[in-house]
């Protein structure tokens, strides 16, 4: 079963889809992975704000990345996890508002959003990406199961994984955005 698990999981890597937009699939994982890694240097040459979202095991991967990215990154992350703040987020606006609210208040246009869902169907994912567009902030999007979601449809950048379960999905979405973070660190070493 291990074995199976790992083949299935490197066959499923060979697989990644990054899209700019909605109808520009790029050919080469390479050339993709370097342009989304030019997107996080340009927001953090500009001293934007970026904000990682998620729910469940997807909001483990923002929490880990909000560190990362700001750590070794170097940028001007800011975690949306609070307690306090989701809690009464949830409470006054309902569960679906958690992230867009936050994203009302604190985001400026420049500023850019990476929004993690595996089913990319999540409607407090799906508001919070509205929310942003609406201030003119760039998004990008990393999802999986169905090619059709609803989240995949909507970034600037999307990474899609086509898979329909939740563990390599994760897997591979945390995999691949230590993978730009680790090359930032690289890249900055030049």
């Amino acid at each position: 079963m291990g074995n199976e698990y790992i083949k299935k999981l490197i066959e499923i890597l060979y697989q990644i889809e990054i899209w700019r937009g909605v109808c520009d699939k790029y050919a080469d994982y390479n050339k993709g992975i370097i342009d989304l890694m030019d997107i996080f240097i340009k927001h953090r040459d500009r001293k934007n704000q970026l904000f990682f979202i998620g729910n469940g095991g997807s909001s483990a991967i923002a929490i880990h990345m909000t560190a990362d990215y700001m750590k070794n990154g170097g940028m001007n992350t800011h975690s949306l996890y609070d307690n306090a703040v989701i809690t009464c987020l949830g409470n006054d606006y309902g569960y679906e508002y958690i992230f867009s609210r936050s994203i009302d208040v604190l985001a400026k246009e420049g500023d850019l959003l990476v929004a993690i869902s595996s089913s990319g169907n999540s409607g407090n994912i799906i508001n919070a990406v509205k929310a942003a567009q609406e201030k003119q902030v760039e998004v990008i999007t990393f999802t999986g199961f169905k090619a059709n979601n609803a989240v995949k449809q909507m970034g600037d950048m999307n990474i899609y994984v086509p898979c329909m379960e939740y563990g390599i999905v994760e897997s591979i979405h945390n995999l691949v955005l230590q993978q730009v973070v680790d090359m930032i660190v690289e890249n900055d070493k030049k």
